[in-house]
């Protein structure tokens, strides 16, 4: 796929009907040439949408208006580029957790969770957030987590959490502000909801800090892993990380995680992590697959707004 395809697929089927701004945006640089030769002297990875988005707004540089964008980065080129290949994007939705309740309070209590690609361990607390699917609320905590939900009975309490840690490139620290910008930055422009959602989710993280541990998650992982306590379930999980991972690595790491004890859920994209025999999702949006033990359960939207469980 070329740059400009990236672009326009982005547009149509990640941002459609979620981001006016980047739908707008990313469709105007896909027909941009100057904008595309410059992007496409950076490495395949680091010319995604989200991160040149989340660095143009990180240096305080205009999204909501394409002319106004394209004579910025122009302009910034050289900071633009530095910022791009120098940082990730580390989304840390904690609305993603909403995805993952069904599967984690399905297994056997109490769990250890070891997140690969953690960023600042947000999503390391799906014990300690609330959950909204339709009329029905579970748990009490903050922030509220609202997730629209197609097949599903959801699970009947949160799951009871007594070891949490992290492995990243680059884990963040939620009290350390300029980190917190740069998650703050990575929010699509129109959603004040979430950014609601990243202040009290790391107040929570702030309170109460994961384990986090700077690392490959083939070369570092079953060290980590071996930290957990022995009498609790070990879930190593992941959700719109592995796209991110050259395949050959990929694949190391899918080889390694089936061999650990305990389980591991996924959510990532159908080409990024593939399945044999899938419905037709639920509509045009870009979906991740929700997976359990390499089968999988259900189509998810990336920020953990829907689902649509298999049956």
């Amino acid at each position: 796929m070329t740059t400009a395809e990236a672009y326009a697929e982005f547009g149509s089927r990640e941002a459609h009907g979620v981001s006016p701004t980047y739908e707008r945006l990313a469709q105007a640089i896909a027909h941009d040439v100057a904008l595309l030769a410059l992007l496409d002297g950076l490495p395949p990875a680091k010319r995604q949408p989200n991160l040149l988005f989340g660095v143009v707004r990180w240096l305080g540089g205009p999204v909501d208006d394409p002319a106004a964008f394209h004579d910025y980065v122009l302009t910034h080129w050289p900071a633009v580029e530095t910022q791009m290949r120098a940082r990730a994007t580390q989304t840390n939705e904690a609305g993603r957790c909403a995805v993952l309740l069904p599967v984690l309070a399905s297994l056997r209590q109490p769990l250890a969770l070891l997140e690969v690609g953690t960023s600042a361990g947000l999503c390391l607390y799906p014990d300690r957030y609330a959950y909204r699917y339709g009329d029905l609320q579970v748990g009490s905590g903050e922030p509220i987590l609202e997730c629209a939900a197609d097949g599903l009975v959801p699970p009947a309490r949160v799951p009871e959490v007594v070891w949490r840690a992290g492995l990243d490139l680059n884990p963040l620290d939620v009290t350390d502000p300029d980190d917190v910008s740069w998650l703050d930055a990575l929010i699509w422009p129109e959603h004040a909801h979430r950014r609601s959602r990243l202040r009290a989710a790391a107040a929570v993280a702030a309170a109460d800090p994961p384990l986090l541990v700077r690392g490959d998650l083939v070369d570092d992982l079953p060290a980590l892993a071996a930290r957990a306590p022995t009498d609790a379930t070990l879930v190593v999980f992941h959700t719109s990380v592995l796209y991110q991972v050259p395949p050959p690595r990929r694949d190391a790491f899918v080889r390694l995680v089936r061999e650990l004890p305990g389980h591991w859920v996924a959510n990532e994209g159908p080409k990024v992590l593939r399945y044999d025999g899938l419905p037709d999702p639920p509509n045009d949006a870009l979906h991740n697959i929700l997976a359990l033990d390499g089968k999988p359960l259900a189509w998810a939207r990336g920020h953990g707004q829907a689902m649509t469980w298999f049956g």
